[in-house]
């Protein structure tokens, strides 16, 4: 008696839920494997239907959950029978999904590496530990420290009071310099070792030119400049960048390789309270590399860092000046106000283009990015290219005489005048509030 056959479990089709898409760059175009899948104006797919076998690749690889599968009426009452008879049903096991599947699961746990210079960490590897301790939170892993140098054990102790719980060390002579050849080597044999699921680094120079060389030799992808991380449900980094000279936000994902690699600004992330006495294992690794086997020798350290110059990034209180302030001249107005306030001042791309502020000045996309606790916009119109460096400011207030300038949207307090006249009144009215109370003191 031969057994009854079993039913099959209808495939339906693709289609899109109306304004979900994110517009990611077509990554449901790039997993069809029938090409039914094309794309709008708009970065939204349009799916063939008679093409469409039902295969749900794009359906997962999608991060916005905005497409869905569509089973007719007769095919919705098959369903309903099955699900009602509780019938054996064929369920078609993809071989490649569950290989990847596989694969991906041998890598568990954040990374982030601790930047340093002959022993001065860089403070963007703690503010990223107060972000790496939210993905790791999210995947349920720790998080790990990567401290490479000479002599920088201190460094491993500093990463627990910011939030690691683990510091993988490689203390050794030869790494007392940064040099790519090298520090390239150890990373990657810290990452062949242990398998990271996720790695962050800063994007300094160093950051830059380390993240690129590791994602190269170890077949990843890397997101550069990202100023948002989170954690779908399919345990993928969400990389959010700006894209297309700053116009939308791109949110990136790695799927299919591991670790998954970003690099973020400084002051793009919040500081992490830290934990003095927080302790933590460090393990501690060699990587056999020789001085000779370097082609890169160091003959001098020349510090960039010049007496006079201005850390914007670092400042509490930021003045900024655009176009709106029409001449160089004019900006000596906006350093009376700096000075009442004990701060600084900055400019906009424009402003610097211009030559009125010199490039070090510059707060934006292609600047710095600033998290002050009171940053001042003055005739800056808003553009998204300088909104991304400096939408973090705990208090934004915009002065523009134009009342629709987007920088409107992001300010905490907004002003419609002219500058002119409202910078010098409130720098006068600073003076008087000061001498008021040292009169009272006295």
């Amino acid at each position: 008696m031969t057994e009854p056959k079993k039913p099959k479990k209808p495939r339906g089709v693709a289609q899109l839920i109306a304004g979900a898409c994110i517009a990611c760059g077509a990554r449901c175009q790039s997993v069809c494997p029938v090409n039914c899948v094309e794309m709008n104006d708009a970065g939204e797919p349009i799916i063939d239907k008679e093409k469409c076998i039902g295969c749900q690749k794009c359906v997962k690889i999608c991060p916005a959950s905005a497409l869905e599968m569509y089973f007719t009426p007769e095919e919705q009452k098959i369903l309903a029978e099955l699900a009602a008879s509780a019938a054996p049903v064929e369920e078609e096991i993809d071989p490649e999904a569950a290989a990847l599947a596989k694969k991906l699961a041998e890598y568990k746990g954040v990374w982030v590496f601790v930047e340093q210079t002959e022993g001065e960490p860089a403070k963007v590897s703690w503010e990223l530990l107060g972000k790496g301790k939210e993905l790791a939170r999210a995947l349920d892993v720790e998080l790990a420290a990567i401290v490479i140098g000479d002599n920088v054990e201190h460094l491993c102790r500093e990463a627990f009071a910011h939030g690691a719980e683990k510091a993988y060390l490689i203390d050794a002579p030869v790494f007392r310099y940064y040099r790519t050849q090298a520090y390239l080597k150890a990373v990657c044999h810290l990452v062949e070792t242990y398998k990271p699921e996720v790695i962050l680094m800063g994007a300094t120079g160093l950051g830059r030119d380390l993240a690129g060389a590791v994602a190269t030799v170890v077949g990843t992808g890397l997101t550069a400049d990202c100023t948002g991380l989170a954690i779908d449900d399919k345990r993928n980094l969400m990389q959010t960048r700006p894209a297309f000279g700053g116009n939308i936000m791109a949110t990136i994902m790695c799927d299919k390789f591991r670790p998954q690699m970003a690099t973020v600004r400084p002051h793009v992330m919040p500081m992490p309270e830290r934990q003095e006495g927080a302790g933590g294992e460090i393990v501690r690794e060699s990587c056999p590399i020789a001085e000779e086997d370097i082609l890169v020798k160091v003959l001098e350290i020349i510090s960039d860092r010049k007496k006079d110059q201005v850390d914007v990034a670092g400042a509490d209180f930021i003045v900024s000046g655009g176009r709106g302030l029409m001449a160089k001249e004019n900006f000596a107005m906006l350093q009376e106000l700096a000075d009442e306030l004990g701060g600084v001042v900055g400019a906009s791309r424009s402003a610097v283009d211009a030559g009125w502020m010199p490039q070090e000045r510059q707060v934006g996309q292609t600047g710095k990015t600033v998290r002050p606790k009171i940053y001042i916009a003055c005739g800056i119109s808003g553009a998204i290219q300088h909104l991304v460096g400096m939408q973090d400011s705990d208090i934004v207030i915009a002065i523009n005489r134009d009342k629709d300038a987007p920088i409107f949207e992001v300010a905490t307090y907004g002003i419609v005048g002219d500058l002119f006249k409202i910078i010098p009144a409130i720098t006068n009215r600073l003076r008087e509030l000061k001498a008021e109370r040292q009169g009272k003191i006295a």
